[in-house]
């Protein structure tokens, strides 16, 4: 029954029109908003619900990749548009990017706090 149903994935945010600001302005994804919740359309009809939640709580885990040909370059332009990468212990590159050992790939957070990336993807660069 579910093996061919139109799925998708989604996580909370507690405040709908900053979400919308941000993703649709600040990270130039195409978002609707339906019933007070909103869909990012991804690639290749992928698409990610965002929901309102009054106790939100931001995911400690990343959420949301965006796979990218070139990490040093998304980070580029994600901080000219004005967002800040994360800095985890460990990572000691001046822009926050995790290299040498899995993928290349840097975080963000949306306004809600959840746990965003760009990571190395080759596949991107077709």
């Amino acid at each position: 029954m579910i093996t061919g149903s139109n799925a998708f994935h989604g996580f909370s945010v507690d405040d709908i029109p900053t979400a919308r600001a941000f993703y649709a302005d600040t990270l130039g994804l195409e978002v609707t908003e339906e019933n007070g919740m909103l869909w990012l359309h991804l690639a290749q009809g992928t698409r990610t619900l965002l929901y309102p939640k009054a106790d939100h709580v931001p995911a400690t885990y990343t959420v949301l990749n965006f796979g990218v040909p070139d990490v040093d370059a998304a980070v580029d332009e994600l901080v000219g548009r004005g967002v800040r990468f994360e800095r985890y212990p460990g990572v000691e590159d001046p822009k926050g990017i995790q290299r040498g050992w899995g993928p290349t790939i840097a975080w963000f957070t949306d306004p809600a706090g959840n746990v965003l990336s760009v990571i190395e993807d080759a596949s991107s660069r077709r």
